[in-house]
């Protein structure tokens, strides 16, 4: 969606204002309340007592940003453990090319304190010394085909377990772990950290309250562009110190699902390791409209995938016959949701529709997901900002991306408690100053906020469900987002429209899509 930096301006403007009106009360209460921020807005205290002894599986790219964003009040790091020597070497050095993000143990711990940790080649050798080193849970962030065997062997080992997102390769492997959490009385928390982000909470209220009216379509889109040379972010060389153990990586590797390092290096590109587009980026951004949508399960999903650029004829030396990827690289997904007052019966025709794509060569919109209601217009940038605009219709007191507006009380009966009215952007109330608005500039993408509940459930023992102040994406709950991700695979690897069972979403139940004669029948 091109808008012009004014009009970009002006909707960052509209939701700060939306936020700072509605939630008035709460945000007054936020200030007062002091400490952390997460804390406050997702209903759990400080950590009271010592933090929780926690070992990282997985120190690679997205165990590397877990690593910087740990609560260290809330977690004491003993041990780490990752196949690749480069990753164990990252993850204390952090990455030299983007020390913001992957700063490592030593500066985020102190040289002392990191060189307490230790270090092991794999999370059997690290599931060995647990009892020694008093481990009470871990943080999982290894490929894809990895996660269900380890949580399961972690949950044996009588470890909670945070499994970074896609939760698992199968949706049977899903069920697997969430039984075994519950046979062990095991926390089980996934990585899906919109449900830990403030933007998305105070976003998520503004659509609940009903501001934005009634919602009939949401688009999300992660596009990128890998047809420049060495663009591809998931084609990654091989480090020279994985280099150097590269006879005894590739023996140590086949006992955890790769063919080899370099499968294991760019294990995103291949089936059997990873999940395509839809479960690296498209999970995220499903998870976000199920949020909007009332954490609803989808009804329907029907799409195209395909290798439309890698794998065919090239342009010049942009030729890319010869990799050998087995993912698509554009994707196309359309799910049906049900609206508000939806029922099979009596009322079939309340759907929201909710279109998905990311394409590998043209970046040229950011990512995120736009939520588009009759009352106004809702842009989810990039996870770190939000950008709001009223609907200018017939009889509307205009709208559109360049007027500012302000909410007003409700009088009409409406859904909502807040209605919103525009004005020109030379006129009406003063902009909203930077340090006055609702939300910093600088909002957390809220990694740190599920670690600190994760760290506090487990203090508490609190194995609540989310509406009762447990875990906000426990198993039960990224299963259903593993559920959309894998079964809009199956569509598009199908070519058909496969409609939801609710059997699939049900933990007991044996019913799983992957092996459903209606969809791969």
């Amino acid at each position: 969606m091109p808008l012009t930096p004014e009009q970009e301006q002006v909707g960052k403007e509209n939701f700060s204002t939306a936020v700072s009106i509605t939630r008035r009360d709460f945000l007054v209460g936020a200030a007062a309340a002091g400490g952390s921020l997460g804390a406050f807005y997702f209903g759990y205290k400080e950590l009271e007592g010592d933090p929780v002894k926690v070992a990282f599986i997985g120190t690679g790219d997205e165990g590397g940003i877990l690593i910087n964003e740990h609560p260290s009040r809330y977690f004491d790091v003993v041990a780490v453990a990752d196949l690749r020597p480069s990753n164990l070497e990252r993850a204390f050095t952090g990455d030299p090319n983007n020390p913001d993000v992957r700063a490592g143990l030593i500066r985020k711990l102190g040289v002392e304190k990191a060189g307490k940790v230790k270090r092991f080649g794999s999370h059997k050798e690290l599931l060995d010394n647990a009892k020694e080193l008093g481990v009470e849970a871990v943080i999982i962030a290894t490929p894809l085909n990895t996660h269900a065997p380890i949580t399961l062997d972690c949950l044996d080992a009588g470890l909670h377990v945070l499994t970074e997102k896609l939760m698992a390769r199968s949706i049977t492997e899903c069920k697997q772990m969430i039984r075994k959490a519950q046979e062990k009385n095991l926390l089980l928390a996934v990585g899906h950290q919109r449900h830990y982000s403030v933007l998305y909470e105070n976003a998520n209220q503004l659509v609940q309250s009903g501001l934005l009216g009634d919602i009939r379509y949401i688009r999300a889109q992660w596009h990128r562009n890998n047809s420049f040379p060495n663009s591809d972010q998931w084609r990654n060389a091989i480090p020279a110190p994985d280099r150097a153990a590269a006879e005894e990586l590739n023996r140590k590797v086949r006992d955890f699902g790769f063919d080899s390092l370099e499968q294991l290096v760019s294990w995103r590109l291949y089936n059997s390791t990873g999940g395509g587009l839809m479960a690296e980026l498209g999970s995220h951004q499903l998870d976000a409209a199920s949020i909007f949508l009332g954490k609803v399960h989808p009804l329907a999903v029907s799409g195209y995938g395909g290798k439309n650029f890698y794998g065919v004829q090239g342009v010049g030396s942009l030729d890319k016959q010869n990799d050998d990827r087995e993912i698509d690289d554009h994707i196309y997904v359309t799910f049906e949701f049900p609206g508000r007052h939806y029922d099979a019966e009596t009322n079939d025709r309340d759907v929201c529709i909710v279109t998905y794509s990311s394409i590998n060569t043209n970046k040229f919109e950011p990512y995120g997901e736009l939520v588009y209601g009759s009352r106004g217009t809702l842009f989810m940038k990039s996870e770190k900002e939000a950008q709001l605009w009223k609907e200018e219709g017939r009889g509307s007191e205009g709208g559109g991306p360049d007027q500012r507006l302000w909410v007003v009380a409700n009088n009409q009966g409406g859904a909502g408690g807040a209605v919103l009215q525009a004005y020109e952007t030379s006129g009406g109330p003063a902009k909203a100053s930077s340090s006055g608005s609702a939300l910093a500039d600088n909002v957390s993408r809220g990694y740190t906020e599920e670690m600190e509940h994760f760290a506090h459930c487990i203090r508490t023992a609190n194995f609540n469900s989310p509406k009762d102040g447990g875990l906000r994406c426990p198993g039960t709950v990224a299963m259903a987002d593993a559920i959309m991700a894998l079964t809009a695979n199956l569509a598009m690897k199908h070519r058909r429209r496969v409609v939801f069972k609710p059997e699939w979403f049900d933990p007991q139940s044996e019913a799983v899509p992957e092996n459903d004669p209606d969809v791969v029948g």
